[in-house]
């Protein structure tokens, strides 16, 4: 299983320079949106860990505030049906099942402990 995490921030730049500085990061801008995959030391596309700074789509959480952190994307077979099953099982909807061109199709939803998580069923590579 692969596994994909996304920072969501409030300043893209600031935090593509302070993981550049920090880690050595680089980054692939994605047409759509604010959105920045990085490539570092095995993480990256076609490594078992990718990941991505992209731009937060609600207000920062104050610091001080309790454990804040990324999201997890995991791959599985059929977003459709794991969405469904998610939501069955006690989960809730962040963002419904949706495809992204040459990316896949992609789908967030809360565990009931207030964590979000994605699950992305990748798009066939021709």
């Amino acid at each position: 299983m692969a596994v994909h995490f996304e920072y969501h921030v409030s300043d893209t730049k600031r935090a593509r320079d302070f993981y550049t500085d920090l880690f050595g990061w680089t980054y692939q801008s994605m047409p759509q949106g604010d959105y920045h995959l990085v490539v570092g030391e095995g993480i990256g596309i076609g490594q078992p860990v990718s990941g991505a700074l992209t731009a937060r789509n609600a207000p920062a959480p104050q610091p001080g505030s309790g454990p804040r952190g990324a999201v997890l994307t995991f791959t599985v077979a059929d977003v459709d049906a794991t969405y469904k099953k998610a939501l069955a099982t006690g989960g809730a909807e962040a963002m419904p099942p949706t495809d992204f061109e040459g990316i896949g199709r992609l789908a967030y939803c809360e565990d009931g402990e207030g964590n979000i998580f994605g699950i992305i069923q990748p798009q066939a590579r021709v």
